[in-house]
């Protein structure tokens, strides 16, 4: 028989034996999934650094979102519980957003959001004592119009960064003021101009700056549509320009990386129409660069519509490419320097990295200025240059002159 004392001994090294082993596998494991990690954020930089002509500066946040290394969970403010909201709620449960607060004027519909998407926050109809008593790093603006330039400038007074749905301001003057906002207190403002991030959005800018065009020199996009409405879209006195074509006049910026000059515009309302104000338009904007960009559109346009985000021409000295009907785009390009009319090759027509659309794309671009500071591409300075194209081409329409767009 063994002494207690030696078989008491053989039982703890034993025990000892196998929680070091348990040890040593627990770091193995670890050092494993570091390294597919490790892999996959190599390959993404990898990536960005191939392709030159990409939109937006990849931060190290927006790498290494979906492996588990982003900073702790951020923390916002909703004002506004009206039918935008349904869009952002699902986007911000994916990021991993907590809603600290959802205002609104009607103290209801703020706690009818709350229940629908069971979060676990306040329900407010006062946006000053929201903003005074509310923990969260920033605030997300989905009031109408009328309302962004009181809503934004007292939430970056009250030291909060913001992002709010476009149009960015109901008037040229409460843009500027928002700007300002932005500058004095030194918080960001953001505008989700959604459009920008439909992954075949990016695609067509980056086969149209890739150089094969050349310079460019013409960009036209024809929308036609007839949607019924009802409501206060109906009785807007320019309803296509102000709240429709801002998508548009901010994708020709996007597309062709350039800045509004001057606009001659004509609206006018077609025999037949629903709408009380000018639902139909022409507009010539001169933009930087010498590009002259040829924008008609209609709300009033029974049959043959185009899709929703228009259908593009894009021109340059050696080539040209389509975006029509949604579908990926395409193009040809000039192959010699013989003949009436010169051989051609199709153009080539870049990938785009975006994983996420519209909104959320806005939504990770606002978390990655908060957890590194890459500012986002439709920051207040930049957005209020395609609101001017909209502020512009009305001017223009009643005067009947050509408008030089001042921001």
């Amino acid at each position: 028989m063994f002494p207690a004392d030696h078989i008491a001994g053989l039982v703890f090294r034993n025990m000892w034996v196998r929680i070091k082993a348990v040890f040593i596998w627990h770091i193995n494991y670890q050092l494993y999934l570091l390294i597919c990690t490790n892999r996959r954020i190599t390959e993404k930089i990898r990536t960005c650094r191939e392709d030159s002509h990409d939109h937006a500066d990849y931060s190290w946040a927006t790498l290494f979102t979906g492996v588990g290394l982003m900073s702790k969970s951020k923390r916002a403010i909703v004002v506004g519980a009206g039918g935008i909201s349904g869009a952002w709620f699902p986007q911000l449960k994916a990021e991993g957003v907590q809603v600290a607060a959802v205002v609104d004027l009607n103290l209801e519909n703020a706690q009818k959001r709350i229940d629908e998407y069971e979060l676990d926050s306040v329900a407010s109809d006062d946006l000053d004592k929201t903003l005074a008593d509310t923990d969260a790093d920033f605030v997300i603006d989905l009031t109408i119009p009328e309302a962004h330039c009181n809503v934004c400038c007292k939430a970056m007074e009250a030291g909060f960064h913001v992002v709010s749905e476009k149009p960015m301001a109901a008037s040229m003057d409460q843009a500027r003021q928002m700007v300002a906002a932005s500058e004095k207190t030194g918080k960001l403002y953001m505008v989700s101009q959604s459009r920008r991030w439909e992954p075949i959005h990016d695609q067509y800018r980056r086969s149209v700056i890739n150089g094969q065009l050349g310079d460019l020199t013409t960009v036209n996009c024809d929308f036609y549509m007839a949607p019924h409405f009802g409501g206060f879209r109906d009785q807007m006195q320019s309803p296509l320009i102000l709240d429709m074509a801002i998508h548009h006049f901010d994708l020709a910026r996007y597309f062709t990386a350039s800045d509004p000059v001057a606009v001659y515009a004509h609206e006018f309302n077609p025999k037949g129409s629903w709408y009380k104000g000018d639902v139909a338009t022409t507009c010539i904007f001169e933009m930087t660069d010498g590009i002259v960009f040829t924008y008609r559109g209609s709300w009033c346009a029974e049959g043959c519509y185009t899709s929703w985000n228009g259908h593009w021409r894009i021109i340059g000295e050696q080539g040209t490419i389509l975006y029509e009907k949604d579908a990926t785009p395409t193009g040809q390009i000039a192959d010699g320097d013989e003949g009436f009319t010169r051989p051609l090759k199709d153009a080539v027509i870049d990938p785009s990295p975006i994983e996420h659309k519209t909104m959320r794309g806005a939504l990770r671009e606002m978390l990655a200025y908060l957890n590194d500071g890459t500012k986002p591409q439709t920051e207040c300075h930049d957005n209020i240059k395609s609101l001017a194209m909209v502020f512009a081409a009305m001017q223009s329409s009643r005067e009947g002159k050509r408008i030089e767009i001042k921001i």
